[in-house]
């Protein structure tokens, strides 16, 4: 059973609070001299876990990843002559 899930990123004043937003998804990547940290979570409980964020005092803000509501099936894609030759060959 596959769960949806999308990140949050998460713009903190102070490095020390990163265990603090740790219990609140899956860490990913956290960038000190910008200040923010990407955490993954499951789109179901996207909502609760934003509120409860937000009522931390050293998280200024949040901003949601679109990536999971864009549309990676191109049409109109030509295809590479060279790569198509390569293919049929075996390589």
């Amino acid at each position: 059973m596959s769960v949806d899930r999308q990140s949050l990123i998460v713009w903190f004043q102070h490095l020390k609070n990163i265990k603090q937003i740790k219990k609140y998804g899956h860490l990913i990547y956290v960038s000190k001299r910008m200040k923010y940290a990407v955490i993954y979570v499951n789109q179901d409980e996207i909502e609760r876990i934003e509120q409860k964020l937000l009522k931390l005092a050293f998280v200024s803000k949040i901003d949601r990843s679109y990536k999971p509501f864009i549309e990676t099936n191109y049409e109109n894609a030509k295809p590479d002559k060279a790569k198509q030759y390569d293919y049929k060959m075996g390589i």
